[in-house]
């Protein structure tokens, strides 16, 4: 699915909404509400008003890395994105070249056998391309340990709509929590940027549940809009078993995110049973294939050629999206991880 709108520059978030003026919060972003293809437009503080007792919010508890590292290969610099840490100790890693304003520009994959000498003393080798497909990702193998390499010297990714670096306190989601093994995800999942602890107290208050999932997040595809590679994804039994409750009641249940969707879809069954599942996910939400368990979606505003739309027509039908974008623009909707957010609900009868 390929939007045929155009989003206007300006309407990229440049900054977290807490940095746009005194006594402001996360939540004080816009929530724009697609009930099939009618449309409402109200404050993101507003969303207890628009769920109801019963209803479930899937929720991804993988935290955000620091996974822009500095590096050189050779006497040039670049800048590596760490995406994922493979089973076998290798990372997947996008290099790119600084662009002289503080982010980064594509930079052409490989070759194989390529060195990047990171600080610390660390050195990666590039071995081969993620997949035949697509070099624009490559495994990498580390001589030392990567983990302490993005403490010490890492930072969140950044893109060039930002205005600047943010610390990483910034990219964590109220749902984070960390990984035993240090793993979490390349870039926020940043559906659930806009919760306070104030508003998930509220929506407990209300009747509405939560059901914990994680799914680490690869390094996005910001120029050529890959579909989704292979992520690590875990769905607890506790989890599994509120989900099948909800459904065989009155309840909805609503991801927050994306990567909530492909992580509980991929834990359910053909039968829409979802059962306790942990290790790598390869789905890719379409419409042909269509969702088992997932009724709505809260979800951020996506380019228009962004591989992710694939998956809200699935949830929620081209037309509602069409309608929803429609809206979204003539009203000046923010985008990309700082913007504004997206309630997708099924039409009310």
């Amino acid at each position: 699915m390929t939007l045929t709108v155009r989003v206007p520059e300006e309407l990229s978030a440049r900054v977290p909404a807490e940095q746009r003026g005194p006594g402001l919060d996360r939540d004080d972003v816009r929530l724009l509400v697609s009930r099939g293809t009618a449309v409402s437009h109200h404050a993101f503080a507003e969303l207890p008003r628009e769920l109801r007792a019963g209803d479930l919010l899937v929720v991804n508890t993988s935290p955000t890395l620091a996974a822009a590292v500095d590096g050189w290969v050779g006497h040039a610099r670049v800048v590596v994105h760490f995406s994922t840490c493979g089973d076998d100790g290798r990372w997947a890693v996008e290099l790119r070249d600084p662009d002289g304003t503080g982010t980064t520009r594509a930079r052409a994959g490989g070759p194989e056998g390529t060195g990047v000498r990171l600080p610390g003393g660390v050195r990666l080798v590039l071995e081969e391309p993620l997949t035949a497909c697509a070099a624009r990702l490559w495994w990498a193998r580390a001589d030392g340990q990567v983990p302490p390499v993005l403490r010490a010297h890492g930072r969140p990714i950044r893109y060039s709509y930002t205005e600047r670096d943010q610390p990483l306190a910034v990219y964590q989601t109220v749902f984070a929590l960390p990984s035993r093994d240090g793993a979490g995800s390349a870039e926020m999942p940043s559906a659930a940027r806009p919760f306070t602890a104030r508003l998930v107290a509220e929506l407990v208050s209300r009747g509405v549940q939560f059901a914990p999932v994680r799914l680490h997040t690869g390094v996005a595809s910001t120029e050529a809009h890959e579909p989704p590679y292979p992520e690590r994804f875990a769905v607890p039994e506790t989890s599994a078993r509120l989900i099948n409750a909800v459904r065989a009641g009155d309840g909805r249940v609503v991801a927050v995110g994306t990567t909530a969707v492909r992580a509980v879809e991929s834990a359910a069954g053909p039968d829409g049973v979802v059962r306790a599942a942990e290790g790598w996910t390869d789905l890719v939400v379409t419409p042909e294939r269509g969702v088992r368990v997932v009724d709505g979606l809260l979800t951020g505003l996506h380019e228009p050629q962004a591989s992710h739309l694939l998956m809200l027509e699935a949830v929620a039908g081209r037309a509602a999206i069409d309608r929803g974008y429609e809206e979204a623009l003539r009203e000046r909707y923010l985008w990309h991880e700082f913007g504004d957010v997206h309630l997708l609900l099924p039409a009310e009868a």
